[in-house]
């Protein structure tokens, strides 16, 4: 790793963590309908209960990830102010046709495509759909996805020509935005790029300048650095009522830094705005901090290093339960107790049923709009 200077540490989203209901179903649509691999199967480290399914492209890049904690007994959460409302993932603009289709072949409801920020050149298309607890997702056709032929799962369900490229952005509710802004300008290393009605566009500034700060050539090739998520979307909505965790409510939004150096300079200026921040928590994946910015949505900032790869090999990753060493004593217990679940193999996807969707519409996404 290259030494810091004065850029933040900050390159775009890591990862997002999301709440499950039947986590069967989750599996099914993630891997069998939107195409990702199921990267690694665990547990929650801190209710080892509870899975911990962690979905991504070929390895689990940084930017790629979404991960799901299935809370079944858990209540349906209310999507409101103080979350992160929407999870996008950026495709190529020549699949939007195939998107479309696929959804209507698996009768899963959606709206779109609208354009964003049309500028004339540089739109979005986006079409919004939600997975079976209810979570909002959108699929975001752009002209940098076609620069991300590395963020697929090439052996996944859908052709890698019309996969899914990592994340695209998130999108966050808040009462008052000004605050949170003022963190990510100040502290993050955002710049407010662009303005739609109540919706700001926050995208990292001197990317490629933090990015050769940072990180080695070869580095630079394995991650794909340069084409990673580094976007997000801020939406006011004052007269909106505050959301409440539960089934399909996003738990937190996941900031990648390269090393835990850059991590501990972050840490020290969160704590110097005010904000309380954890100790560094080992996640044997990734290293993590968290705190809550000044909205109340729990952001995390998460190491790149040590990476997916750690306990298995590419051709390995998410075929069978990992437990941190700590818990290896009650393996035995926990697979007994956590549900049975029917692991994707790398040749075999469970054909994704709209039996398993949600019936929730549209409805309070039009009522924001």
């Amino acid at each position: 790793m290259k030494s810091k200077n004065n850029h933040k540490g900050i390159l775009g989203i890591h990862h997002i963590t999301a709440i499950a209901g039947n986590p069967q179903k989750n599996i099914d649509f993630y891997t069998g309908f939107l195409g990702l691999r199921l990267v690694k199967l665990t547990v929650n480290f801190d209710d080892p209960t509870t899975y911990h399914f962690y979905y991504g492209d070929n390895i689990g890049r940084p930017g790629t990830i979404l991960t799901f904690f299935p809370w079944y007994t858990m209540p349906k959460g209310f999507r409101g102010t103080g979350q992160v409302i929407t999870t996008s993932f950026s495709i190529p603009e020549h699949a939007i046709e195939y998107w479309l289709n696929r959804l209507k072949s698996h009768e899963i409801s959606y709206a779109g495509p609208i354009k964003r920020f049309d500028d004339g050149e540089d739109n979005e298309q986006v079409i919004t759909l939600y997975d079976p607890d209810g979570m909002e997702i959108e699929l975001v056709a752009h002209k940098i996805a076609e620069e991300r032929k590395e963020y697929v799962w090439r052996k996944g369900p859908v052709p890698e020509e019309y996969a899914t490229r990592g994340f695209y952005s998130a999108t966050l509710s808040l009462e008052g935005y000004e605050r949170t802004a003022d963190l990510l300008t100040e502290n993050m290393g955002f710049s407010n790029t662009k303005k739609e009605g109540n919706r700001f566009r926050f995208e990292i500034k001197d990317k490629e300048k933090m990015i050769d700060n940072f990180y080695s050539n070869k580095e630079k090739r394995k991650l794909d650095l340069l084409n990673s998520p580094s976007s997000v979307d801020l939406i006011c909505l004052p007269d909106t009522r505050r959301g409440y965790m539960g089934l399909g409510s996003v738990h937190h939004i996941a900031w990648r830094t390269p090393n835990d150096e850059s991590q501990l300079d972050l840490r020290k200026r969160i704590v110097n705005t005010g904000l309380n921040a954890t100790p560094v928590i080992d996640r044997r994946y990734f290293h993590s901090v968290y705190f809550r910015e000044p909205g109340g949505i729990l952001f995390e900032i998460a190491t790149d290093p040590p990476g997916f790869l750690v306990d298995q090999n590419e051709d390995e990753l998410g075929q069978k339960l990992l437990l941190p060493q700590w818990l290896e004593p009650d393996r035995k217990y926990l697979e007994q107790v956590l549900p049975k679940i029917n692991i994707p193999s790398l040749d075999k996807f469970t054909n994704y049923s709209s039996s398993n969707q949600t019936d929730k519409g549209l409805t309070e996404r039009e009522k924001r709009k």
